[in-house]
């Protein structure tokens, strides 16, 4: 195992259609949509880059090259933008752009369901422990999700997932995760289930898209069989290694925003918005009036 080895890598599984978008999501791929001002995948990649991640891998899909274009220089955009001094604008694109050589893109030619997804960055990955995020789910919180999942991954060396709370007749919704004994800011996994049937879940703590591995979750990938969806599934790949491997929950206590489903897009605006100094004055006082007017 490489349990004492820095997490550098972070896989990005962004090869998703984005259907419950449509027609936007026809032409523009659904992790560009913007939470005020900035796409959907900016937020994740920098939750990344918070928590210590030195290379950004992206699992990608056709249609989706905006978003490697996103990741790199706009000579034209810049050139205006310094003829016309528009100073804090080139400053802002300098800010996002990544390191030279420290992005990655690798195809998903078929949707075989997200564990065919992580198994298609194993190249790119290594023989390294590996950060996996949801590019859907954008966190906000006082300290990064992923930032504490690495510091209990290096508290304890166990492969991290993190979870957070939802009520109890709500658990059959999600994949769940069985508590045991407290683990830094977390606790020991003692068991997985994806979507247990009403009544019979080992807890309420839900899997929230964030996820530390070691790279022994890839000769498990390479002969998984498919599972719910006719994919093949991560939870599946996780429950094999959790025989070899111990497993930590991340306990995460901030607000999650589920942006592949329209409900948590709007969410995800507003609450963005509020917590923005230069939107907030603007936007709130609107906000209220339209609440007030709801019947």
């Amino acid at each position: 195992m490489s349990q004492t080895r820095k997490v550098r890598k972070a896989v990005f599984p962004v090869a998703g259609l984005g259907t419950r978008f449509l027609p936007a999501t026809k032409a523009v791929p659904k992790e560009m949509l913007t939470v005020v001002d900035k796409p959907v995948i900016q937020y994740v990649v920098d939750e990344a880059l918070d928590a210590g991640i030195e290379h950004l891998i992206f699992v990608t899909g056709r249609s989706k090259a905006v978003i490697e274009d996103y990741f790199d220089i706009q000579v034209e955009l810049e050139q205006t933008l310094r003829q016309r001094n528009k100073t804090a604008e080139l400053t802002l694109l300098e800010s996002i752009l990544p390191v030279a050589g420290s992005t990655s893109f690798t195809r998903q030619q078929e949707p075989l369901g997200l564990g065919h997804a992580v198994w298609c960055a194993r190249e790119l990955v290594g023989n390294e422990p590996f950060a996996l995020l949801l590019p859907d789910m954008i966190m906000k919180a006082e300290k990064g999700c992923m930032k504490g999942m690495v510091e209990l991954f290096e508290h304890s060396g166990a492969n991290v997932i993190a979870v957070e709370e939802c009520a109890p007749d709500q658990a059959h919704k999600y994949g769940i995760v069985g508590v045991g004994e407290k683990v830094g800011e977390g606790f020991a996994i003692t068991e997985m289930v994806e979507k247990p049937p009403k009544g019979t879940a080992p807890s309420n703590f839900f899997i929230n898209g964030r996820y530390i591995l070691q790279p022994e979750i890839f000769p498990i990938l390479s002969t998984q069989e498919r599972g719910a969806g006719n994919e093949i599934q991560l939870t599946d790949a996780m429950v094999k290694l959790a025989t070899e491997q111990k497993f930590a929950a991340y306990h995460f206590r901030g607000e999650t925003y589920d942006c592949g489903a329209k409900d948590g897009f709007i969410l995800a605006n507003i609450a963005f918005a509020l917590a923005r100094a230069d939107i907030r004055p603007s936007v709130e006082g609107p906000l209220k009036e339209l609440v007030a007017g709801l019947k």
